[in-house]
């Protein structure tokens, strides 16, 4: 299948994507590009710190839908900037907020549902 930027994804279509994905996934990040072509930095750096606690997670490509991925994560977590991070349904944040867990040494405890982020 190719890309075509200027194809959009119903939003419903989204919408139900994004809940599906933040319900059925222990872990699951919203990003920009997939796990082997990561299209932005933030995506790359999310990715990589969530590798390093977890092996199984989830991934979701917003950009087959970008705008309408953003209204439907905006929805759950109150924000629009992707990457976005969800741990047994609760919104965690973006690589800032992963790399500012990692930091503190609770990124691993956050990412196996231990710690409140």
């Amino acid at each position: 299948m190719t890309f075509d930027p200027n194809q959009s994804l119903p939003q419903e279509e989204v919408d139900e994507r994004v809940r599906t994905a933040i319900a059925e996934n222990e872990v699951v990040l919203f990003m920009k590009g997939t796990e082997m072509m990561p299209q932005c930095g933030y995506s790359d750096r999310a990715l990589g710190l969530i590798g390093q606690y977890r092996e199984e997670f989830a991934t979701v490509d917003t950009l087959e839908s970008l705008e309408e991925f953003r209204a439907a994560l905006s929805e759950h977590s109150g924000w629009e900037t992707i990457p976005q991070t969800f741990v047994d349904g609760e919104f965690v944040g973006g690589s800032d907020v992963l790399a500012e867990l990692d930091e503190r040494g609770e990124l691993e405890g956050t990412l196996e549902g231990t710690l409140d982020a």
